[in-house]
């Protein structure tokens, strides 16, 4: 929708105004007929017809571009109250810089920041509210470091909310606690398990030497047993020798 030409001051030239509807132009587009609207408008007329609301003449999404530089430069000059006018605002400034100053203006319309609180105030007006608001928040004058509402002001009890506190933490630590115990459960028993597979590695390594031993073992008494038939037959062939 575009801006209320009620809100314009001095003439706005035809041309300027939505083809749909017949209000300033507000993001213009433009197609290739030459009739200008604004985005929201002609985007909204297209997903029901696929002409152009003025002569007629079939046009498609793709088709429309940007309002030409002189139209938009008229555009942007022309002249308007702001729309917190009925507020109170007596601004008038152009079209090209009315968004910088309603984003601004004192007489906006804004809600309170405080959470719960329903009520919309002037910007101008939000300090004083704030600092009446019922909903508004601070911390308890007698120390016991709550942040409190003014609406519970009568409500409060430093030694419940410390009680109620402290309970929490215990039950939070003792999460914490069982959380840790678990994880460390954990581990061992990860540990666990590794350590069974290593001895049972290490045993078989174990049974392995072992057995490697027992073959040398028995290489060796073989050697033995060849080296003494071999020492034997040596003194039994010297003894032939000297005999004859």
């Amino acid at each position: 929708m575009g801006y209320d030409i009620e809100r314009f001051v001095g003439y706005v030239n035809e041309g300027l105004l939505c083809s749909i509807c017949r209000d300033v132009l507000e993001d213009p587009l433009q197609a290739p007929c030459e009739h200008a609207f604004c985005t929201v408008c002609i985007h909204g007329w297209l997903i029901h017809h696929g002409n152009c609301p003025e002569d007629r003449q079939m046009i498609d999404v793709s088709l429309l571009r940007p309002l030409y530089r002189y139209m938009k430069n008229d555009l942007n000059r022309l002249q308007l109250h702001c729309k917190n006018r009925e507020f109170g605002c007596e601004m008038v400034c152009s079209l090209e810089s009315i968004d910088r100053h309603e984003r601004e203006c004192e007489y906006s319309q804004i809600p309170c920041s405080n959470a719960g609180c329903t009520v919309q105030v002037e910007r101008r007006n939000l300090d004083g509210h704030l600092a009446v608001c019922e909903y508004r928040s601070r911390e308890c004058p007698n120390g016991c470091g709550y942040t409190i509402l003014s609406a519970e002001d009568t409500q409060h009890n430093c030694v419940a909310e410390l009680r109620t506190e402290l309970e929490l933490l215990r039950s939070e630590m003792i999460c914490r606690v069982e959380e840790a115990k678990h994880e460390m459960e954990s581990r061992l028993d990860s540990q666990r398990r590794h350590m069974v597979q290593k001895e049972s590695i290490l045993q078989n390594e174990i049974e392995e030497l072992k057995s490697q031993m027992s073959r040398m073992m028995s290489d060796v008494r073989s050697l033995m047993a060849a080296e003494r038939q071999h020492r034997q037959e040596l003194e039994q062939a010297e003894l032939e020798k000297r005999e004859l």
